[in-house]
Protein backbone atom coordinates (compact mmCIF):
# COMPACT_ATOMS: atom_id res chain seq x y z
CA UNK A 1 0.00 0.00 0.00
CA UNK A 2 1.27 3.46 -0.87
CA UNK A 3 0.81 6.49 1.36
CA UNK A 4 0.34 9.41 -1.00
CA UNK A 5 0.94 13.10 -0.65
CA UNK A 6 -2.40 14.86 0.08
CA UNK A 7 -1.30 18.16 -1.52
CA UNK A 8 1.62 19.80 -3.27
CA UNK A 9 4.36 21.16 -1.04
CA UNK A 10 7.88 20.76 0.29
CA UNK A 11 8.70 17.52 2.07
CA UNK A 12 10.06 18.59 5.47
CA UNK A 13 10.77 15.23 7.09
CA UNK A 14 9.85 11.59 7.45
CA UNK A 15 8.64 10.37 10.84
CA UNK A 16 9.35 6.70 10.07
CA UNK A 17 12.18 4.57 8.70
CA UNK A 18 12.32 1.42 6.59
CA UNK A 19 11.36 -1.54 8.77
CA UNK A 20 9.19 0.47 11.20
CA UNK A 21 5.72 -0.84 11.99
CA UNK A 22 3.04 1.86 11.68
CA UNK A 23 -0.58 1.93 12.77
CA UNK A 24 -3.57 3.46 11.04
CA UNK A 25 -3.59 7.22 11.63
CA UNK A 26 0.09 7.42 12.55
CA UNK A 27 2.12 10.31 11.13
CA UNK A 28 4.67 9.13 8.55
CA UNK A 29 5.86 12.46 7.09
CA UNK A 30 5.40 16.22 7.34
CA UNK A 31 4.92 18.63 4.41
CA UNK A 32 5.08 22.39 4.25
CA UNK A 33 2.34 23.89 2.15
CA UNK A 34 1.19 27.52 2.16
CA UNK A 35 3.47 28.24 5.18
CA UNK A 36 1.75 25.50 7.24
CA UNK A 37 3.11 22.15 8.39
CA UNK A 38 0.81 19.37 7.21
CA UNK A 39 1.13 15.85 8.70
CA UNK A 40 0.82 12.89 6.31
CA UNK A 41 -0.75 9.90 8.04
CA UNK A 42 -1.17 6.22 7.25
CA UNK A 43 -4.67 5.12 6.26
CA UNK A 44 -3.88 1.57 7.37
CA UNK A 45 -1.22 -0.19 9.39
CA UNK A 46 1.76 -2.10 8.05
CA UNK A 47 5.53 -2.27 7.85
CA UNK A 48 7.49 0.44 6.03
CA UNK A 49 9.13 -1.18 2.98
CA UNK A 50 10.20 1.91 1.05
CA UNK A 51 10.58 5.65 1.55
CA UNK A 52 10.37 7.84 -1.55
CA UNK A 53 11.56 11.41 -1.86
CA UNK A 54 14.11 13.51 -0.03
CA UNK A 55 13.46 16.12 2.67
CA UNK A 56 13.62 19.56 1.08
CA UNK A 57 12.25 18.37 -2.26
CA UNK A 58 9.00 19.54 -3.82
CA UNK A 59 6.27 16.88 -4.06
CA UNK A 60 3.02 16.86 -6.00
CA UNK A 61 -0.43 15.80 -4.81
CA UNK A 62 -0.73 12.05 -5.29
CA UNK A 63 3.02 11.31 -5.16
CA UNK A 64 3.79 8.15 -3.19
CA UNK A 65 5.90 8.97 -0.12
CA UNK A 66 5.90 5.71 1.84
CA UNK A 67 5.21 2.12 0.77
CA UNK A 68 3.81 -0.28 3.36
CA UNK A 69 3.38 -4.04 3.22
Amino acid sequence: MEIQCPMAGVLLRFSVAVGDVVESGQEVAVLESMKMEVPVTAAAGGTVREIRGEPGSFVQEGDALVVLS
